[in-house]
């Protein structure tokens, strides 16, 4: 009896309709010591409020469990910088209608203070109610408890029920956009977002196997050797070349944390990092990724592995930037000890100034000599909208002149790639993914690696 009694004590809320009618009561008594014949009103009041607040809480408790709530999302992670659609499905076992409110304890990263969902549910009702989550960096997001506060119609009192136990999501590089990418190039579409074809110069091939001769093929191919041997023409069979290595370096330096619509730089360089492996496996090469900053800090070899994608995923992730200087010179000794073929290294990078690029430079030909090197850095858009601004007043204009200086400095780093043969992608945070994937398949296309 004491543990039911604290239980309903534990449980019970005391709506605002409630306090108000308190409030009034207290008036009553007050006037019934000008007026004594209101006494008898106040009192017959008091006991009628005591008996219906009673009442109605004998309702909303004689159930053990009225109500049941289930927390639900699309997948089981949620996509970094994408819209999450979150699921709560909440069934009444109450035998009347009640009034519904539903405060879901979201992780804590996402700052929602004012988090309600209100509503009514018929008896037996069954109701889903949705809401969007969109996170802004990668790793653990743990949902708290759901909260369930149920009234009937008399509104005085309130049953506060706890439901869906507490969860964990990891939040993983932009996936949803992932699978978008990775369906084009399944289905060979992958024009449609803006990619371009690029006509094929020349071609590279890998040995496939020796055949017979027929009449019609090129006699430069025949295998003398083998003819030898079989005393009939053998001829060595070329078929173009698949299975390259593709990776995507990525620099965990400090610069690459500079945000952008909520985003690091980083984030955005993960995410295209996923999507490019994805459709490196879709075009039967071997992706692979490297991160660095002072020092390397993972790598996962180039592999066609079946569970390759996956280690890609689990590796990124929950990758973040360790806020020191990027040292390129530890990057070249890691990745002239690692690769030992030439494959395609897409980089990552950003460059604010020209001497920032020329301090990395012989590195990056070094690297350049052995592998095909693409610089992928980023724009910055604030400087763009600077620029465009038309200036109020003589301070506007210095930080107009400032802006054009630093705006030529990027387009200077550019030349200065393009001098040394160093392939480049210069684009915005928005556009990186696609002007990434474009130059990946006109690299592709025209046979370079």
């Amino acid at each position: 009896m004491l543990k039911g009694f604290y239980h309903i004590f534990k449980h019970i809320r005391f709506t605002v309709l409630f306090y108000r009618a308190v409030f009034a009561l207290i008036l009553l008594f007050i006037l019934s010591f000008l007026f004594p014949f209101l006494s008898d009103f106040a009192f017959a009041a008091l006991f009628g409020l005591i008996f219906i607040a009673f009442a109605d809480a004998w309702l909303l408790f004689r159930n053990k469990d009225p109500l049941v709530s289930q927390r639900q999302a699309r997948y089981q992670r949620l996509s970094n910088g994408d819209i999450n659609d979150i699921e709560l499905t909440v069934n009444s076992g109450y035998a009347f209608k009640i009034k519904l409110r539903i405060i879901d304890e979201v992780p804590a990263q996402f700052q929602l203070r004012d988090f309600l969902i209100s509503t009514d549910l018929n008896p037996g009702e069954s109701k889903k109610f949705s809401y969007q989550l969109r996170p802004l960096e990668r790793g653990e997001y743990h949902f708290g408890i759901t909260n369930l506060f149920v009234s009937t119609s008399l509104n005085l009192t309130e049953r506060h029920i706890r439901s869906s136990a507490p969860l964990m999501m990891p939040a993983y590089p932009s996936f949803i956009k992932l699978r978008h990418y990775e369906l084009l190039a399944i289905s060979n579409r992958l024009s449609d977002p803006g990619i371009k074809k690029i006509r094929k110069v020349g071609h590279s091939t890998e040995f496939e196997q020796i055949k017979e001769y027929v009449r019609g093929d090129d006699v430069r191919k025949i295998n003398w050797k083998a003819t030898a041997r079989r005393s009939e023409l053998m001829l060595n069979h070329f078929r173009d070349e698949k299975a390259q290595q593709v990776y995507c370096v990525i620099d965990m330096g400090r610069i690459m944390k500079m945000p952008f619509e909520g985003l690091s730089l980083l984030d955005y360089a993960i995410n295209s990092s996923l999507v490019i492996g994805h459709v490196a496996w879709a075009k039967q090469d071997k992706p692979g990724v490297i991160g660095f900053a002072e020092k390397p800090l993972f790598t996962v070899n180039a592999d066609r592995k079946g569970n390759q994608l996956l280690r890609l995923q689990e590796t990124l992730y929950n990758a973040r930037t360790n806020f020191e200087e990027s040292n390129y010179e530890n990057l070249l000794m890691h990745v002239r000890h690692k690769i030992n073929q030439r494959s395609l290294l897409m980089l990552y990078t950003n460059f604010e100034t020209l001497s920032g690029l020329r301090r990395q430079l012989k590195y990056i030909r070094k690297m350049a000599t052995q592998h095909l090197v693409v610089i992928v850095f980023f724009e910055n858009t604030e400087l763009k909208n600077l620029l465009t601004r038309k200036p109020d007043d003589t301070f506007g204009i210095y930080e107009q002149t400032i802006a054009q200086k630093f705006d030529y400095e990027k387009h200077q780093i550019t030349r200065e790639l393009q001098q040394y043969g160093i392939l480049w992608v210069y684009t915005s945070p928005q556009h990186l993914t696609v002007n990434t994937l474009n130059k990946y398949l006109e690299i592709k296309t025209r046979g370079l690696i």
